[in-house]
């Protein structure tokens, strides 16, 4: 795949930020990469700061979920009410706090995540009353990148006090806006902008990709 198709299309969309809000989910064990995946350098920012970045535009309030301790020097962080439950814990957190209708949901090792793709999909969000909305793209759902309403925090908290910790366990049991991979590539983005980062050869990749992208834009 051309190195081209990894950026996102470049297409603006106008959104309103009132009524969003927005969580970067960066508490996740990291155990496959070896290491804190948030605090990983791409270019002059840690992937934390990154997604903040991004989120910062679609949304007047953005949050860190995850251990306090480690992150609050980069902003305004959320602790997981039920600990050790994978991201399901995160978004449960998240919502238990919120006081926006909409919520976007987005992991800290999706770099090429930007802010043009996250408003299309709020808009997706607000043109719909689902409770969730979820991209499908790379073969899969990616409830990672996604938008959820405050009123599945009830949901959600009965699937963890249950022991039962898949995201995707609760898309039948709600209304859920899915959102097809050529929905998402008819609206000029590419796929690849879910494209995460589990283990070193992965950020390894990627930082050699950017590097030539940024020579290449200098003219050498």
């Amino acid at each position: 795949m051309a190195k081209s198709e990894w950026r996102t299309a470049e297409v603006r969309y106008d959104v309103g930020v009132d009524d969003v809000t927005a969580f970067i989910l960066a508490g996740g064990r990291s155990s496959r990469m070896g290491t804190d995946k948030a605090l990983l350098s791409l270019g002059k920012q840690t992937l934390l700061e990154r997604a903040l970045d991004a989120a910062a535009i679609v949304a007047n309030t953005v949050f860190i979920v995850g251990p306090r301790e480690r992150y609050s020097r980069y902003g305004n962080v959320v602790e997981d009410v039920f600990p050790d439950c994978g991201p399901l814990g995160g978004i449960h957190a998240a919502l238990c706090i919120t006081q926006t209708e909409l919520n976007l949901m987005l992991s800290v090792d999706t770099p090429l995540m930007g802010p043009d793709f996250l408003a299309w999909l709020l808009e997706q969000a607000r043109a719909s009353s689902a409770l969730i909305a979820v991209p499908e793209a790379l073969g899969g759902l990616q409830p990672l990148a996604a938008v959820y309403r405050r009123p599945l925090r009830a949901v959600a908290e009965q699937a963890l006090k249950r022991g039962d910790y898949k995201i995707g366990h609760l898309f039948p049991l709600v209304p859920t806006r899915y959102i097809s991979e050529a929905e998402i590539r008819a609206a000029g983005f590419s796929p690849m902008v879910f494209r995460n980062l589990n283990t070193s050869e992965e950020y390894q990749d990627l930082v050699q990709e950017e590097e030539a992208l940024g020579v290449r834009g200098n003219g050498e």
